[in-house]
This record gives C-alpha cells, structure tokens and sequence, in this order.
C-alpha cells in the first residue's frame, strides 16, 4: 500500500487503544502521544523523572478524551531503569500494548557512557530502546502490536556500523557516533521486522523519523557552535513539532503502516513536507549487518531477544 499525504486526521477511532511512547514530556514524543489522545487512545507517557512525566500528564489532560493516562518512568541509558519501568508497565498493563513508540534519545552530546559504560547516543538511542523491547515484547504480541522505532535523515550520513569499535572509543566524534545511532535505530527497525516476517508473527515492526523539526533536542544535547547553529536553523528550517510526530504516528496506529515500513517527510531531502513513505540508505537495508547489528546488541547487553517462532 503506498501512502502518501498523510495526516493523524486519517487515525480510526482508538478508544480502548494501548501505547507507550518513550521520551513523552517534550517535542516529538509529547506531540504523538497528543495525537493518539485525541484519536482515543490510552497513552503511558515515559520520561526519566516522575516530575517529567506528571508534566506530560498535565499537558495531554487539556485534550478532551476518554482515554486513559499513565506515566512510566525509565531512563534509557540505564539498565537498571528499563527493567523497573518494564516491571512496572507488566504489573499494571499486562493485557498487553498496541505499541511502543522508541522516540527518546539524545543527540550530539559531548563524549559520555551510560549507567552500564555504553557509548551515551548508541547506548541511549539503540541500546536502550533494544533492552526495552525485548523485555516487553510479549505485552506487543498479546495485541498483534506494534513497535516503532524512531530514526532519522541523519542515518544517511553514517557509512555503516562500526562494530569492531561501536561506541567510538577511539577518536570520537559526535556527529558520527549520532548518525551511527540513527543508523542503527533503522537497522534495527528492519531486521525486526525480517525476524517477525520469519517467525510468522502478528506483529509489525513499522520506523519512521520526524524529518528537520523544531525540538529541545537540538539545545539539550549540543555544545558549542553545534548549538548555535541549531538555534539559528530551528527557526529558518525547521518544521513544527506537531508535524514532526505525524509519522511515529502513522507508524504506531495508521492502517496503512505495514511491517518494515519507514515513514517521514518527503519534501526537501525528506526533512519536511507531506508525510509518506520516506527514503533508506542502501546501508541500512544490509541484512547481514543488520544481523551483526542485533547479534552485536544482545551480546552487549548479555540478553537474547528472541521472537517466537523463529528458528
């Protein structure tokens, strides 16, 4: 089915509809979990404090809606956070999610780890989101869901993965480690979706990315000249927030996202304009080092996400 010209007017009815969105408090995360509200759905709004994510509450509660509001509260860059939030989501939630939307993340920071000693961006940005997923993905199959991760037009811009150094030990650079993390976000996304092709499963693994949209992510994480040029390009670039959540969700609750798809922008190099189906970087669509990738990610973690019925 192509899609094109897509807008959140086009969402059926998602009352009694279930999702989880990572990083909800702010930008993107915050303005899909707006639109899921208005269509109906019960939205659990993820952020790292209690505070930030009683925030998200206050903002989506001006929405008139009978859906349902919940927090959870996780840090992507830690382990130990992602366990207790998936605790807390199955304790509560265990009739299962209609998605997960992986949309918090971290971009350009100055060379930092994690909880656990990963690479801050790609322990953040895929690490984090993969440990998550994989604790709850049998809450996902429970509704034939869904799983969306979020990437970005910066995953162009990465060559591939780096795994003989993935974390950029040596001679970091943060505009390479953040595409790279981007890369992998996708990568990711569509190895997902070949694994659950191949396991027969009800469930879709559908990416999207907000093109060039107008966020606090662009001042949170850069330093420097990065964030200077960020604030000059937010207001001469940028397309609205609002519009940036259009494709996460398309990808979390649209009829017409399918497994494997990748929606975004698809005007001016994919950074704004009418949301369809946008383009992928050949090295993204590389099976086997999307193989590697997901190898690599369970090794890290010292976990194995496995789908069930694949071989």
């Amino acid at each position: 089915m192509t899609v094109s010209n897509w807008t959140p007017a086009r969402l059926p009815n998602l009352a009694g509809k279930r999702y989880f969105i990572t990083g909800a408090n702010s930008g993107i995360g915050l303005d899909t979990a707006r639109h899921l509200r208005r269509a109906g759905a019960d939205v659990i709004a993820g952020a790292r404090s209690e505070a930030k994510a009683n925030g998200a509450v206050a903002e989506l509660e001006q929405i008139t809606s009978d859906g349902a509001l919940d927090i959870a509260v996780i840090d992507l860059a830690s382990t130990e956070s992602i366990r207790a939030a998936a605790d807390s989501i199955r304790d509560r939630f265990g009739d299962g999610l209609d998605a997960i939307v992986n949309n918090a993340g971290v971009m350009h920071t100055p060379q930092q780890e994690t909880a656990d000693g990963f690479e801050l961006q790609f322990g953040t940005n895929h690490l984090g989101h993969f440990f998550m997923n994989s604790l709850l993905f049998d809450l996902v199959a429970a509704r034939s869901g869904r799983i969306v991760p979020v990437s970005s037009i910066a995953h162009r811009q990465a060559s591939g993965i780096d795994f003989d150094d993935p974390m950029f030990a040596e001679n970091y650079n943060t505009l390479r480690v953040y595409a790279q993390s981007k890369l992998a976000n996708l990568m990711y996304g569509l190895e997902l979706a070949r694994r659950l092709e191949a396991a027969g499963s009800d469930v879709i693994s559908a990416s999207a990315h907000p093109g060039y949209s107008d966020t606090n992510l662009q001042s949170s994480g850069p330093t420097g000249i990065l964030k200077f040029v960020y604030k000059i390009s937010n207001r001469v670039m940028a397309q609205p927030s609002e519009k940036g959540a259009y494709p996460s969700v398309l990808a979390a609750a649209g009829t017409e996202a399918v497994n494997g798809g990748y929606y975004g922008p698809t005007k001016f190099g994919d950074a704004r304009g009418p949301v369809g189906e946008s383009g992928i970087a050949t090295q993204a669509k590389d099976a086997d080092a999307g193989r590697r990738l997901w190898e690599l990610s369970e090794e890290l973690l010292g976990i194995s996400f496995d789908i069930p019925g694949s071989a």
